[in-house]
């Protein structure tokens, strides 16, 4: 009798504890399944909360990289070129998603040359069209592409390639100027000074209005910044990848660019995207990242626990929490996350009205450096890539 007792006891109290393991199935859930295969691009530990607002957010709040206006947050297109799974998506689907983020205030779209290659800028351009001068959009050059079978081979800044991929992003896009003009990776063949004095050449011509980088060594930054003010870096920045705090953002405060957060929701891990069971087909980029392996995704979910356990203190899902997180850094911080389903990119608009005080943004900080982060934070092809420095001229 007294060893039952015990047992119900104990039970008692395990109920009572905060299950991390079915956070998902307990807490947070209150809204209608939107659950997807673990295969999916989009989420797989669905169903979530999305606490919509009346208005707005993002028409109210504009930010500054560089001299460069644009909303709080931006668009990526990775999702709808079909980056994950599922290939590019139909346009009209396109279309749709891109104008109801202008809509809702999006006036900063981020493509590449490489995304796809080709697609999501011909993409864009399309979506974009009907409001095309009341927004910023922002391309990346950097790679040699073939502009018959689209196949990469190799980065490749050198002033002609510059130029032919500038033209080439112009005519997919139905523009003839680009806001924001990235180098898409540091070439460790060509002077820093040599891009820069490109870039300026395509400003004089009215082709570039802004330019930005990618990705660069720090030495880099300042050469070109030293040659053409930039307007923007670009570098993977979330919960799980912080190196740009040390070094990157103090360098951008002090020479006044503008800082914008590539895959801020770790490829969709700070969606609730991916769990223990996920398994991504082939030709996921997913499938080869060191931090979703089987054995490593049990201890990483640790992280998204903890802001989802900030989710129900600020009545947000962990993909608001993130975005809102990264904006509360600097008020020149931008993040691009990418979407295909308007439900989420509604979600993400939501961070906007989610604030951070210095006091809950120290604590939150100092929650995330407890947790243990297994394996590399990319693919190693990609790793190779980040913090080059140009050579000397």
């Amino acid at each position: 009798m007294e060893n039952n007792k015990n047992r119900e006891n104990d039970s008692e109290v395990k109920n009572k504890d905060f299950n991390r393991r079915n956070f998902l199935t307990t807490s947070i859930l209150a809204g209608a399944g939107l659950a997807l295969s673990p295969f999916s691009g989009e989420t797989a530990n669905k169903p979530r909360i999305l606490n919509e607002k009346k208005h707005h957010p993002l028409k109210k709040g504009k930010r500054k990289l560089g001299s460069l206006e644009v909303s709080a947050q931006g668009l990526g297109g990775l999702s709808v070129v079909g980056f994950y799974t599922g290939g590019p998506r139909e346009q009209a689907n396109v279309n749709r998603i891109y104008r109801e983020a202008y809509e809702m205030g999006i006036t900063l779209f981020d493509t590449a040359e490489v995304y796809g290659p080709f697609i999501n800028e011909k993409q864009v351009g399309e979506a974009v069209a009907p409001f095309r001068k009341d927004v910023v959009l922002a391309t990346k050059f950097g790679f040699d592409v073939d502009p018959d079978t689209g196949q990469r081979r190799g980065i490749d800044s050198r002033p002609k390639t510059i130029r032919k991929s500038v033209e080439g992003s112009l005519k997919r896009l139905r523009t003839d100027y680009i806001d924001l003009s990235y180098q898409h990776r540091v070439d460790p063949n060509v002077p820093i000074e040599d891009v820069a004095g490109t870039i300026q050449d395509l400003m004089r011509e009215g082709k570039i209005r802004h330019w930005g980088l990618s990705e660069p060594g720090l030495k880099t930054v300042r050469r070109a910044h030293a040659v053409q003010p930039l307007t923007a870096i670009q570098n993977e920045y979330s919960p799980w990848t912080r190196n740009p705090e040390a070094e990157v953002l103090p360098l951008c405060e002090e020479l006044g660019i503008g800082f914008v957060p590539w895959c801020p929701l770790g490829y969709g891990f700070f969606a609730d995207a991916i769990n223990e069971n996920s398994r991504f087909s082939e030709g996921d980029f997913r499938a080869i990242l060191p931090r979703i392996t089987p054995e490593n995704i049990p201890q990483n979910l640790e992280m998204l626990y903890y802001i989802q356990e900030w989710g129900l203190k600020k009545d947000a899902t962990a993909s608001q929490i993130t975005l809102a997180w990264l904006q509360a850094q600097k008020p020149w911080v931008v993040p691009i996350p990418g979407t295909s389903n308007i439900i989420h990119l509604k979600e993400n608009i939501g961070a906007n009205d989610i604030s951070f005080t210095s006091d809950e943004l120290q604590e939150f900080n100092a929650g995330l450096a407890k947790i243990e982060i297994l394996g590399a934070q990319n693919a190693e092809g990609v790793m190779t890539a980040m913090g080059v420095e140009a050579p000397k001229k």
